[in-house]
């Protein structure tokens, strides 16, 4: 297995095109209980090869990627070759960026001394998915890049 096994919560979600991957596989709904039943190894295979599809296919349209924490914000843009990484820092222990009124802050302030940013480039440290999916492990989210492309037309 490449990635993560889909959860509980996402292989429901995904009910529909989890059908569609057993039928190209020829396996019936009835062989599928079947399988589950007599050879539960051969039913999480199968789980395992489409939860790598959806991740390979997830992570093939993901531009950027954001990492939130209470003091610190790291925007990342995956190009083909390349990550581009964005990441302020608030010197402010009264402020928290996972509330409303932290990001309001920032906004407000993103030019005073309290906030520090950094820009910076680095090649992939293995394929560009697995890096991707490596972020997203750490707890990165997917995201439009709407912050990003603001704080690069400000630097």
């Amino acid at each position: 297995m490449k990635y993560t096994r889909l959860t509980k919560e996402q292989f429901e979600s995904l009910h529909e095109e989890f059908s569609r991957f057993l039928a190209s596989q020829s396996i019936t709904a009835d062989e599928w209980q079947q399988l589950k039943r007599n050879k539960p190894h051969v039913a999480e295979e199968e789980l395992d090869v489409f939860s790598d599809l959806i991740w390979e296919a997830t992570l093939s349209k993901v531009e950027y990627l954001e990492n939130w924490s209470k003091s610190q914000v790291y925007l990342f843009s995956f190009k083909e070759r390349y990550i581009k990484l964005i990441a302020v820092k608030i010197n402010n222990n009264s402020i928290d960026l996972l509330t409303n009124e932290g990001i309001q802050w920032l906004e407000k302030n993103i030019g005073a001394d309290e906030v520090e940013i950094y820009e910076g480039t680095k090649n992939y440290a293995q394929e560009r998915k697995l890096d991707l999916f490596d972020y997203i492990k750490e707890g990165a989210i997917i995201s439009e890049g709407g912050f990003y492309k603001t704080l690069k037309e400000l630097l």
